[in-house]
Order: structure tokens, then sequence, then C-alpha cells
């Protein structure tokens, strides 16, 4: 038994030891407001005390299309298409709670449930009436659940590899993803971010290897590790799947189109095949070659449909 407990307190000192030596430092919220919050970024508040950054770009008084990134990504990831898009759309870009420059939010709660509530509020705060809803991956799954809550408000819906459908995973889930879910191996999560679990996500999760850039990973790695940043991100891993999204999928009534990288690893294509299937009239395109954030590897192409489908479609 002494054996035992020696051995124990061994392993608990070595890892405390490697949680010491990798540790990184949480980044005051301030200083990267500084680096990141340039125009035309700015800040709301909601009736819950949450400060939610956003952007809002185009015309005052054109068609509006509303932003929605992944997990662990942000309002950022939608650049490629805000810069192609803003002459003939008003294009408004959130970032969610527990992540981007929004961060941790008061009431803790990271949950899709509060995330179609916040893009609601934040529309409410803009004096969005009527709007189209894009979202990206875990994205996707909060603009298809915002299309079934509120389908009087979405004009259009467009869902990009989006989570919600078949929450079955692809081969190559990040390891960043895996560890989150490990009950109390997840901890180290609080403490040790090193860029290159970053680096590998992308890679990941991107085909067009080019798009990777040095600024695009430190943008990724200072986000995930702004003050209440991780504490967030594990709040939201260890919540239960929803199929909230699955369960009520006959309601959406909105034109949809989805698009989807063929190389997806994280969330296949097949999960493109049951959006299109269970949603009455949804136009479907795959890109070959393109993983799980279109809107970055082949931006040219994938706004390209947005604008057509938006003009071909009064919804």
């Amino acid at each position: 038994m002494r054996k035992i407990i020696i051995g124990i307190l061994v392993l608990v000192a070595t890892a405390v030891g490697a949680v010491w030596a990798f540790s990184t430092p949480d980044i005051p919220r301030g200083d990267l407001e500084a680096k990141y919050a340039t125009p035309p970024s700015q800040f709301v508040m909601l009736p819950d005390g949450a400060r939610v950054h956003l952007r809002d770009q185009g015309p005052r008084d054109a068609p509006v299309l509303v932003l929605v990134h992944g997990s662990n990504a942000s309002l950022f990831t939608w650049e490629p298409w805000a810069k192609r898009l803003d002459k003939k759309f008003r294009v408004v870009s959130i970032d969610m709670p527990g992540h981007g420059l929004t961060g941790a939010v008061p009431d803790d709660d990271y949950s899709q449930e509060a995330m179609v509530r916040i893009t609601k509020e934040v529309a409410d705060k803009l004096n969005l009436d009527k709007f189209a809803i894009a979202g990206n991956s875990m994205g996707g799954a909060v603009a298809a659940r915002f299309a079934e809550e509120y389908p009087d408000r979405v004009t259009h819906l467009i869902l990009v590899d989006a989570g919600g459908m078949n929450e079955k995973f692809g081969d190559h889930v990040p390891l960043a993803f895996r560890i989150a879910r490990v009950p109390v191996v997840n901890n180290v999560m609080l403490y040790v971010t090193p860029r290159s679990i970053v680096t590998e996500g992308l890679n990941d999760a991107i085909v067009h290897k080019e798009i990777i850039t040095s600024a695009m990973i430190d943008s990724y790695w200072d986000l995930a590790r702004m003050q209440g940043t991780r504490a967030a991100t594990l709040a939201r891993f260890t919540l239960p799947m929803s199929d909230a999204v699955q369960h009520d999928i006959g309601k959406i009534k909105a034109p949809t189109l989805v698009l989807w990288g063929a190389e997806d690893h994280l969330i296949p294509v097949e999960a493109a095949h049951a959006y299109a299937n269970a949603i009455h009239g949804a136009k479907l395109i795959i890109y070959p070659h393109t993983g799980h954030i279109p809107q970055e590897e082949v931006a040219d192409q994938s706004a390209a449909a947005v604008s057509a489908f938006l003009c071909g479609s009064n919804g």
C-alpha cells in the first residue's frame, strides 16, 4: 500500500510539474481588444450583462446577413465573406459567448440555447427585424435552431459545414476537442494551451494549407487565452450534446443553402446530405478539395454562391 501511495504521489507531482512547466498565462481582455478590436469592431451590452463583440459592415439599408462562427473560432473567420459581400449586403458577424472578444459571460451559459438567445438579443439591439442567417460548424447548429425558433425573422438560412444534424464526428477530431471531453484530464486546459495544439487543429480542419498563416495561428491562440475563455471553453465542452436541431428540423421554412467541404474530416459530408434531404427545397453545394471552413478556404466561390442565393430568392 505504501508503494502505491508513493507511486500516486509521484504521478501527481509529475503532472503538476508538467502543468507548471508548460502553462501559458491568460491574456488580459484590454490587451486583446487593443490588438484585435479595430474598426469596424464594436461592443454591445445585453440585458444579462454580457458584453458582445460584433462587426456591422455594409450599407445600413441593404438586406442583412448575420454570421455565426464555429467552435473555438471567432467572427474573424467571416472576414473573407464580409470583404466580398459588404457592398451589396449589410453583414453582421458576432462573437459567441466563450469565444473571440466576447469571451466569458456573466451567467456562464455557453449552451446552444444561450447562443440562439444572444443572437436574437444582438439582432434586437441592432434593430434587425428580418435577416438571412449563416453559420459554420457549431454556428451552423445555432443558425439552424434560430431558424426553427424564429421562422418569421429568417429570410434565408445558410449552413456551412454545420453541426446539429449529425453529431458523429469524422476521423480527424482535433486533439484539443478530444482532451476537452475527458473528465479530470480536461482541467489541464485551464492552464496549458500550447501554440502547437492550435496549429494542429487548423491543419486538421483546413485542406487549403496556403491560408494557414502565422497571423491566423496567433489570433486563434491569443483569443483562446483571453481571461476567462479557457474556463468558458471547458464548461461548454462538458455540456451534453443537443439534438434540438435535428428533432425540430421540419420547422425550418426559410429558403436554405447548404455549403460543404468534400474533405471535411470533422463533420463529414454525409451531414450535408442529411440537411439537404431534411429541409424542403434546400440547395446543396459541395466544394471538392475543401475542408471544414469553406468561407475561408474557397472564399471567392462560396461568397459568390451566397450572393446569388440571397439575390435569387425572395424568402
